[in-house]
């Protein structure tokens, strides 16, 4: 679900006090999208909005969430959004989002 590799990396590259900044953004960018999809999906972003998620997914870890965004814009790309299971990638999100949240609690608690 999470590729800790990636987290390492990104660690490395950016500093802690950089990681902890990219993660507060992207939850708070991603939310607002994944909330907006849930509370009010239009099937006319599905393109832009999937490319958008995907992108920062893929740029934190979040394997199976952005692998079901970059299906899911594929599909919207050739008009295809009504196959597009937007509650899976919703509780996807979260579902990453729950597990990401506890790694890095347990990283940091091991790392103490």
């Amino acid at each position: 679900m999470i590729d800790w590799g990636r987290i390492d990396e990104l660690q490395q590259e950016i500093g802690l006090d950089g990681f902890a900044e990219v993660v507060e953004l992207f939850l708070d960018e991603v939310e607002s999208v994944v909330m907006r999809l849930k509370t009010a999906p239009d099937p006319a972003t599905y393109e832009s909005d999937l490319h958008f998620l995907k992108g920062g997914a893929w740029n934190l870890g979040f394997k199976e969430f952005g692998g079901l965004c970059q299906d899911g814009e594929r599909r919207a790309a050739t008009g295809k959004t009504a196959e597009i299971d937007i509650g899976r990638v919703i509780d996807s999100y979260f579902a990453s989002k729950d597990v990401f949240l506890d790694g890095l609690a347990e990283r940091a608690e091991s790392a103490a």
